[in-house]
């Protein structure tokens, strides 16, 4: 994301250099030239390598020093880039109005970094003195004012990019998130009107609008506009809101959205986004039925995490760990998902294959204070006190702010008798968590301290916030049992398991339930409910669709350096190249004239237009069509994105339409075929 933003502002800068004066001589040298170079080829350490050089030869060239700046205020080295800012707008020429306003405008983004607001707003406007037509910094001092709740002076620094360039949106879009943020709904609404007319496939347009009608209400028209901005790119906030709207509009939002699967039946998305919305309302088994639709569609390892996550609610962690481990064979490099499958291990039980599966996170990411907590829950709940300790311990001087580390670490004191550094923990839990909601535990800390009353106290308002949420009541009756309060404790865990609590592998080895344990009335409830879940966990895995790997040997023959394997479309034989960095399946011209007139396609396969670059770095206007299926091998594919190329002469590609369908792809030059594992979809009679 850094990266993102870096290359973000040196697109900027280098793209308004064009207009700059002849009389300004800027640097030519061939070490600042390099390091410009390397930040285009987003190289930072590179960059800092010949920029630094230059400034060995000239200690005073402000150019080369405002690109040091930006470099150390990405990486975060904010006092270094902080330096490197002064000196290159002390340095840089006066009459290089475009330079100087760059200078200003990375000093005022660092100083927003240290929350220094009226020095960074003071640096803004000097950049705007400098370049008093350039709309880009009041966009940016206007960002600043919105996030301060200055809204009144965000809206004069739009209006004026609205004076400058009445034909952007980013004016219009100002003043409308303003309004929002003020709750002005109908006038933002009017704003967002503009902007949905002045550029009908800007994503934002609509959903800024959703927001405005979830403010008013209107929950319908907030639907359409959430479908039309994930219509047009997948819009971030569009998604958010989805969500958002599904616990007030549930029924006509899946409606709607149905419809976009029913207009699109090749696509992944919109089974994707009804999985979403009936797994936030707790629709396990109606989630788990969309998802398994998108992946058919497209093996994602992201839905297989979801699916996982699904089967993780209703306490089904057989299944869920299954799930987990299709999610990391389809991406290993995602270390969530090794969090996730840690956290499955625990629930099952299995906390020594847990903890090295943390081991793994922790060492992969070894600055995130959430591997270290979560490490250090594994071993507080295995009686592992002293390296509960530790990572507690760790994990609290990377995020001094996280309550729940203070009071593992408080309960692991306690348990060494060490009342004093007990005593300080929980002390601090209660300094942080001081508004009562899902997931708090000061109740527990205030217990911690002898403060009975006030642990009630957060306790029930704990549950009042969110009375349908079956951890609440299993805290409550946690905290009952260390209490000592013995029937209260066995009739919160009671609601609590009415409510769909099945996490019993925790409960066999959580310590606050130690008091109950050997209690008839706890060891008969438990029994009771583990019958239930050992029926549901059958029922989930007779109905489970599962995959397993299977290996396809592809032959292929080799012209002008490439792979050509054959492959029908639409029933109709041809060669395609086996192109790996082409994003479809992609056809000329001349094959999809002779398909149209020869019946293999028609003309409701074609979706739409799309501009296509080529290998040489033409760009080519290209139609987009649904292929209804796709045969190589003895791989057979349904309802594939593809696009036909008007350029006679382009060669048939086999693109990552059709590779995202599978998995590895393995060349063997010596047999000449393309071993491709893939996985195959296994379904369980029930």
């Amino acid at each position: 994301m850094r990266n993102i933003l870096l290359l973000s502002l040196v697109s900027l800068v280098l793209g308004s250099q064009i207009a700059f004066s002849q009389n300004i001589k800027r640097p030519d040298t061939y070490n600042y030239n390099r390091g410009v170079e390397a930040i285009q080829n987003n190289d930072a350490e590179e960059a800092l390598e010949y920029l630094n050089k230059e400034l060995d030869d000239n200690p005073n060239n402000g150019y080369a020093l405002v690109w040091i700046a930006t470099i150390r205020n990405y990486q975060e080295e904010y006092g270094r880039a902080l330096t490197a800012a002064d000196l290159a707008v002390k340095n840089i020429p006066k009459k290089d109005k475009q330079y100087r306003a760059f200078a200003y405008i990375v000093r005022a983004e660092v100083y927003v970094s240290l929350n220094e607001t009226e020095k960074a707003l003071a640096d803004f406007s000097s950049a705007i003195k400098e370049t008093p037509d350039d709309t880009d910094v009041y966009e940016k001092r206007a960002n600043l004012y919105y996030y301060m709740g200055k809204y009144n002076l965000a809206d004069k620094d739009y209006q004026k990019i609205i004076s400058i360039d009445p034909g952007s949106v980013m004016g219009y879009m100002g003043i409308g998130r303003n309004a929002n943020a003020e709750k002005r709904y109908s006038d933002a609404i009017e704003q967002f009107d503009y902007v949905t007319r002045l550029a009908s496939d800007y994503s934002s347009g609509y959903s800024f609008r959703a927001e405005s009608y979830l403010g008013l209400k209107q929950y319908d028209k907030a639907i359409d506009d959430i479908i039309h901005a994930l219509d047009i790119d997948g819009d971030n906030k569009a998604f958010y809101l989805m969500q958002q709207v599904a616990d007030s509009a549930m029924v006509q939002l899946v409606a709607k959205m149905k419809i976009q699967s029913a207009k699109y039946p090749n696509s992944d998305y919109w089974p994707y986004c009804l999985g979403v919305v009936y797994e936030r309302s707790g629709a396990y088994h109606k989630a788990i039925e969309y998802y398994i639709s998108s992946q058919e569609k497209d093996l994602s390892p992201i839905t297989a995490y979801r699916i996982s996550n699904c089967y993780s609610g209703m306490g089904n962690f057989p299944l869920a760990l299954e799930h987990i481990d299709h999610a990391i064979a389809l991406d290993s490099t995602d270390y969530d998902f090794v969090m996730a499958k840690a956290d499955l291990l625990y629930e099952s039980g299995d906390v020594k294959n847990a903890i090295a599966e943390l081991d793994k996170y922790v060492n992969h990411d070894p600055e995130f204070y959430g591997g270290y907590y979560r490490r250090g829950w594994y071993k507080d709940n295995s009686k592992d006190i002293d390296g509960a300790i530790e990572d507690y311990s760790m994990s609290i001087i990377l995020e001094p702010g996280y309550a729940y580390a203070y009071l593992g670490r408080g309960d692991m004191y306690a348990l060494k008798n060490d009342t004093q550094s007990a005593k300080a923990d929980f002390q601090k839990v209660i300094e942080l968590d001081t508004i009562p909601n899902n997931g708090s535990c000061a109740q527990y800390a205030y217990w911690g301290l002898g403060e009975k009353e006030k642990a009630i106290d957060f306790m029930d308002k704990v549950i009042a916030i969110d009375p349908d949420n079956a951890g609440n009541y299993y805290d409550a009756a946690c905290l009952h049992s260390r209490m000592g309060e013995l029937e209260k404790a066995v009739d919160f865990l009671r609601i609590a398991f009415e409510k769909g609590y099945r996490r019993f592998a925790h409960m066999e080895m959580d310590n606050d339930l130690n008091a109950i344990r050997q209690m008839p009335e706890f060891r008969e409830l438990v029994e009771q409910y583990k019958k239930i879940f050992e029926s549901e966990i059958a029922e989930d895995i007779a109905a489970d669709v599962t995959y397993e790997d299977y290996i396809a040997e592809i032959p292929f023959t080799k012209e002008d350096g490439v792979c050509k394997v054959k492959c029908s479309i639409n029933d109709l034989p041809l060669y395609f190249v086996f192109d790996t960095g082409a994003s479809d399946v992609s056809i000329s011209s001349v094959e999809a004239t002779f398909m149209m007139k020869n019946g293999y396609l028609k003309s409701t396969d074609v979706i739409g237009k799309q501009n296509y670059m080529m290998a040489n770095g033409e760009i080519s206007a290209g139609t987009v069509l649904n292929i209804h299926n796709v045969n190589f091998g003895e791989l057979n594919l349904n309802n594939i994105r593809a696009s036909v190329v008007h350029n006679q002469t382009a060669p048939l590609l086999l693109g990552q339409s059709v590779l995202n369908r599978l998995g590895s792809i393995e060349i063997d030059n010596v047999r000449g075929v393309l071993k491709i594992t893939y996985k195959k979809k296994i379904e369980k009679s029930k």
